[in-house]
């Protein structure tokens, strides 16, 4: 929070307006308030609000998927700055939505998981923002639900970001871009797949079925953003 003498002369490095007092790591309150939730009448499954009587648009593997805010909400589209920021090795950013997290309301099956992983991001993207959101946020939900948290899922080193593909190309990502580490121990396990966004889904399902062939008993997947 910036002292209130400075404010007016800072910019927010979001919406291009004046500080406000409740801005955080360069981003006014506004902007912040960008974090909007999904509408409550939406799938149990995919998060979207597409009624009782349509089936889910894209598959799914997993027996509970939602998602905590919306990816296109707010004045600037919130969900896409941010994490386009953080992506580009924004820490600030990426430390206040960590905050956020830690203060959110988890949907109550996520409380009933024997184990918190998350969807994995390739060595060369690792390297290039100097962390892994999706892992960061896993570990904070696994500290919310009690549950260890397990880096179970490795990404193919070539695999490419998913991010850079259109829609199409995103759906067909080869499965064995996706697999189980060695020597994890998941059979009989209920686990909890976390991710930063979910578009179509795709990084989600490569995820879900490849903990089940190794033997999960159930996939659950929690995502920070949706895109809808």
């Amino acid at each position: 929070m910036l002292p209130k003498l400075f404010s007016k002369w800072v910019i927010c490095r979001g919406c291009l307006r004046p500080m406000s007092d409740d801005g955080e790591a360069g981003l006014c309150g506004v902007c912040w308030e960008g974090l909007w939730p999904l509408t409550e009448e939406r799938c149990p499954k995919c998060a979207l609000p597409h009624g009782d009587d349509r089936k889910c648009p894209d598959p799914v593997a997993w027996e509970h998927g939602d998602a905590l805010w919306n990816y296109r909400g707010g004045r600037p589209a919130f969900g896409s700055l941010l994490i386009n920021g953080i992506k580009s090795g924004e820490r600030g950013w990426k430390i206040a939505l960590l905050k956020r997290l830690a203060k959110s309301e988890l949907p109550p099956w996520a409380f009933s998981v024997d184990v918190v992983t998350s969807a994995p991001s390739s060595l060369l993207q690792k390297f290039s923002r100097g962390f892994d959101l999706a892992m960061e946020a896993a570990i904070v939900v696994s500290g919310m639900v009690g549950s260890p948290y397990a880096p179970t899922l490795r990404k193919r080193l070539l695999a490419g970001r998913q991010a850079t593909r259109t829609e199409s190309k995103r759906r067909k990502m080869p499965q064995k871009d996706l697999y189980v580490r060695k020597g994890t121990q998941i059979s009989g396990k209920t686990i909890l797949i976390i991710d930063d966004v979910w578009t179509t889904g795709t990084t989600l399902l490569r995820c879900a079925k490849a903990l089940k062939k190794a033997g999960a008993k159930e996939a659950r997947v929690l995502s920070l953003f949706r895109a809808i």
